[in-house]
Parts: structure tokens; sequence; C-alpha cells
């Protein structure tokens, strides 16, 4: 098949390298114009290399969102624990404060071995709490329990 013509203006210093090029390599000037051109207009490593980290970037950026987002469950739930305790929560009377932190010190150990099986078992409240899309495109928050996963009787 024979390849369509193209006529080219070239600074003269360009043309002369162009030759010498050719000539050392025993190749014609047009073979080179157009493997010039071929590895001008095909993406080379570089190109790959940046597509590649543009890829992690874009990556990463989601998955530091994500954190964000649960980071932002948790402070908010905590909030609204203490908001809640706060309120319920009458003072002991001075007959009982030392009974009453020796029983807030023992729950609080009761709290802390809860959790470390918890986290240990790979439970998570926010797996349990999954936000999903609506038709509208608006999201809301699910939150599914323990319960609701086990079959109907």
């Amino acid at each position: 098949m024979k390849k369509p013509h193209l006529s080219v203006y070239l600074d003269p210093a360009i043309l002369a390298q162009l030759a010498q090029r050719a000539a050392r390599l025993r190749q014609s000037k047009s073979l080179l114009a157009e493997a010039a051109i071929t590895a001008f207009l095909t993406p080379d490593d570089s190109d790959q290399r940046e597509a590649a980290f543009a890829r992690r970037l874009d990556l990463l950026t989601r998955q530091g969102e994500r954190l964000e987002r649960n980071l932002s469950v948790a402070v908010e739930t905590l909030a609204v624990f203490i908001r809640f305790w706060l309120t319920v929560s009458t003072p002991p009377p001075e007959t009982a404060q030392q009974a009453t932190q020796a029983k807030g010190r023992e729950r609080f150990e009761s709290f802390l071995e809860a959790l470390g099986r918890r986290l240990a078992s790979g439970q998570t409240l926010l797996r349990e709490v999954s936000i999903d899309k609506t038709r509208d495109g608006s999201t809301r928050q699910k939150a599914t329990s323990p319960a609701s996963k086990e079959a109907p009787a």
C-alpha cells in the first residue's frame, strides 16, 4: 500500500540532524520522520506513569473522604450519646459519691472489655449503619441491627 505524501518545512539545522541520523542508521529520512511523529503522538512511559499516579491519587482521595465521613459519624454519635446521657442522668447524692465512683470504674472496665472484643471481632457500628442513596439522589441512613440480620422465625 502506498502511503500518502506529506510535505513539511524544517529548520536547516533539524534537516541536517535528520540527514546525519538517517545516514548513520542507513534508513531513509522519511522513515525516521515517521518514527519520530509516531513516538510524539503515542503516549510514552511518562504519560502512563502520570495516568497511574492520577488513578492512585483519585483512590487516595476517595479513601480520605471515606475516613473523614466515618470520623464525622463517630464524633457525632459520641456527641449525641453524651448529650443524651447528661440530660437523663441525675447526680448521685453526696453520701453515695464513693460507691457511685467505684461502680463507674467497674462499668468503665466492662465497657473497655466489650469494646476490645467488638473491635477484635471486626464488628463496627459503621458497618452496621449504611448510607443508602434514594431514587431522587438524596441520601438516607439505614441502621441495621444484628437481630435484623438473622433469619425470620
